[in-house]
């Protein structure tokens, strides 16, 4: 057998890669994006781990240590309480994570379920439901999520529902985008040939086109929710003392003195709200890359 019938042999046997995993050698060789998934993981075990990894409590007071700098004892200092700064981060690390995954949770439902619905319906459907995604769009976001959670009352659990409840609108867009697009394709109007049901169009045919968009889109909003919880935290109405998280951090270091003498109190919150921005970030910028049709041959 000769060496060129060998080798035709075996690109005839060899198996071709698939899309996703293309994709996924795409993803992994994106240096941001692997960058952020670190950053992002060594974030999340901290949060988790936090009982194993200091011996301070999170909320216990103590007046003999108040606002002392970084020492043995206290790695990043104490607050204005004394309490250690470095087991809040942690401990806070919880909160504002968990607040960005349960609220990006609720508007990925919402979103999901009204763009498809629009996209697939279309006519009087499709216009009634965006003439809805179009009121919640008008106003300020942040000003409508601030009076909201004013109304309601500040608490960890209503930041999660105000959040989640006001945020859906822009996947509601994307989502109904993707279906106006991929009902016209030859794919679905074969599957509609032959009989397929809706639900089977919808959800075999339709729906997992749209997984990659919507990824990215996820990635962007738990960005924005970690951003949003931090900013109703800072205002007084997200998380309350003596639960830490990081914008109700920076919300006990804003007087003067603090800002200019005391960084080791408001700069390490500000630096873990940046850090996990930009990780999430990277790993939506890393996402869209690998996942973008143009660029998976």
């Amino acid at each position: 057998m000769t060496t060129t019938t060998a080798q035709a042999m075996s690109l005839a046997t060899t198996k071709p890669e698939s899309l996703w995993g293309k994709a996924r050698k795409r993803f992994f060789r994106h240096k941001l994006a692997m960058f952020g998934l670190i950053t992002l993981s060594l974030l999340i075990f901290i949060a988790v781990a936090a009982p194993l990894l200091t011996p301070h409590s999170p909320i216990d007071i103590d007046l003999r240590a108040i606002r002392q700098p970084p020492s043995p004892q206290h790695l990043l200092g104490t607050d204005g309480t004394g309490r250690d700064v470095l087991t809040r981060i942690m401990y806070a690390g919880r909160i504002s994570l968990s607040v960005g995954l349960v609220s990006v949770s609720i508007s990925m439902v919402i979103g999901i379920i009204v763009g498809s619905i629009a996209g697939y319906a279309g006519g009087k459907v499709d216009m009634t439901l965006m003439r809805v995604t179009d009121v919640f769009m008008t106003f300020p976001s942040l000003v409508i999520i601030i009076t909201v959670a004013a109304a309601m009352g500040p608490s960890v659990y209503n930041a999660m529902l105000v959040i989640g409840l006001l945020t859906w609108p822009a996947i509601a867009r994307l989502v109904r985008g993707q279906f106006l697009t991929l009902r016209e394709q030859q794919f679905v109007r074969a599957a509609r040939s032959i009989g397929v049901s809706r639900g089977q169009i919808v959800f075999k045919h339709i729906f997992p086109n749209t997984v990659s968009s919507i990824a990215v889109a996820l990635t962007i909003g738990v960005a924005n929710a970690i951003l949003l919880e931090a900013s109703l935290s800072f205002l007084g109405l997200g998380v309350q003392a003596p639960t830490p998280s990081w914008g109700n951090m920076l919300r006990d270091a804003q007087s003067l003195n603090i800002l200019e003498g005391m960084p080791w109190i408001w700069l390490p919150p500000g630096l873990m709200i940046a850090l996990a921005v930009l990780s999430i970030n990277f790993i939506g910028d890393g996402l869209r890359d690998a996942l973008d049709p143009r660029s998976i041959h």
